[in-house]
């Protein structure tokens, strides 16, 4: 592939997956985008889909797609794209995210693959006060 059509690398911008406690003993898992940056984030666009086989009937399932947007991002703030129920953790979970800094698009694809959100890959996640898993 020709160089110019890569697209500048992302650095610095994460998607962490958080568990949050509820009343009652129960948990609230809630994805975020992360500017990790140095400078402002611009005309944010996140889309969701989540797509893989239920391990249960081995049926071929798909998500619909979430587009969500996001006007600005300061440096290390995080934003609420959307709840995730842990039925879709046996799924791979993808989220494009695109945007603009100074005039330049960028574009990265974080992906959750099959199994890889389990209570024992969490940590601590700073910005965000909460446990849970960082894509970067």
């Amino acid at each position: 592939m020709r160089e110019e059509l890569k697209g500048p690398i992302v650095e610095n911008v994460s998607i962490a997956l958080v568990e949050i406690p509820l009343e009652n003993n129960e948990k609230e898992y809630v994805v975020y985008l992360l500017n990790l940056r140095d400078d402002i984030m611009e005309g944010i666009i996140v889309a969701s889909s989540g797509f893989g086989v239920n391990p249960k009937t081995g049926e071929e399932v798909k998500t619909s797609t979430l587009r969500r947007g996001i006007e600005l991002m300061l440096p290390n703030e995080a934003a609420r794209i959307e709840p995730i129920m842990p039925d879709l953790f046996d799924l791979t979970n993808e989220y494009w995210v695109s945007f603009w800094v100074n005039d330049v698009m960028y574009d990265k694809r974080f992906l959750f693959i099959p199994g890889s959100i389990k209570q024992e890959e969490f940590k601590l996640i700073e910005l965000l006060g909460h446990k849970g898993i960082l894509l970067t």
